[in-house]
C-alpha cells in the first residue's frame, strides 16, 4: 500500500503577520517548514494575489524548496506555475478547461507537470479524470468555514464513492482533522489536502508521522 500523499495547502491571510512583504515572508517560511517536515505536496491557494505579485511569491517559494521531495502546486493560474517552474496546477470549477491544459501540457509544458482539479459530485470527478487531469481534490468531506459555498459536507460514503468511480488518486479536503484523516484513508483516499491542520500544526513532522502510520 502506498503512503498517503499529504497537501498543504496554504493561506498567507490567516498567518500572524503583517499584510505585505512580511506576510509574503511568514507563508516562504512556513512552506519550508512543511517541505522540511515531509509534506508531499504543497498547493500556494493565494486567490487574491495579482498575477506579478503572486509570480514573486511562487518564485521564491520554489526557490526555497528546491532540493526537497516536495511538490509546489500553484492554484489557477497556469502561466505563473509553468514561468515559476512550479510541479503543476490545480484547476477550479471556474479555471481554465482541464481538457484543454492537459493538451498544451502535452503540446509544450514540462513533462512531468501535474493538472489537478478541485471536484465536487462524482460526476465532476469522473469528468476530470477523462478530460486527463492527474489528481483531484474531493469535498468538502467534512464541515469546514473556507469550504461553506459549496454546501454541506459530502461525508464519507460519498468520498468513498467518488475513490471508487475514478482511476487517478483522490484526495480528501474540507474539515480534516488528525483524527479523521484515518477514515478518509479507509475510504479510499490517496490522500488529504488540509489549510488549518498543516499550516496550524506545532509539530509538523510529529502530525505527517501520525497520520502516515495510522
Amino acid at each position: 500500500m502506498r503512503p498517503p500523499i499529504l497537501c498543504y495547502v496554504t493561506d498567507r491571510n490567516s498567518l500572524a503577520a503583517p499584510d505585505g512583504p512580511a506576510r509574503h515572508t511568514a507563508l516562504i517560511e512556513r512552506i519550508v517548514d512543511a517541505a522540511a517536515a515531509g509534506v508531499d505536496w504543497i498547493q500556494v491557494r493565494e486567490k487574491d494575489l495579482e498575477a506579478h505579485p503572486l509570480f514573486n511569491l511562487v518564485s521564491g517559494a520554489t526557490a526555497a524548496v528546491r532540493g526537497s521531495a516536495a511538490k509546489l502546486l500553484i492554484n489557477d493560474r497556469l502561466d505563473v506555475a509553468w514561468t515559476a517552474g512550479a510541479a503543476g496546477v490545480h484547476l477550479g470549477e471556474n479555471s481554465l478547461p482541464i481538457g484543454d491544459v492537459v493538451q498544451e501540457k502535452r503540446c509544450s509544458g514540462p513533462e512531468n507537470f501535474l493538472v489537478g482539479a478541485s471536484c465536487h459530485s462524482p460526476d465532476a470527478a469522473v469528468h476530470a479524470a477523462r478530460e486527463g487531469a492527474n489528481y483531484v481534490f474531493f469535498g468538502p468531506v467534512f464541515a469546514t468555514p473556507s469550504k461553506t459555498a459549496f454546501g454541506e459536507p459530502q461525508g464519507l460514503a460519498r468520498l468513498a464513492e467518488v475513490c471508487w468511480g475514478v482511476s487517478i488518486p483522490v484526495l480528501a479536503i474540507g474539515g480534516i482533522t488528525a483524527e479523521n484523516a484515518t477514515a478518509c484513508l479507509e475510504a479510499g483516499a490517496a490522500g488529504i489536502a488540509a489549510i488549518r491542520l498543516f499550516q496550524e500544526a506545532s509539530d509538523l513532522t510529529a502530525l505527517l508521522g501520525k497520520i502516515r502510520q495510522a
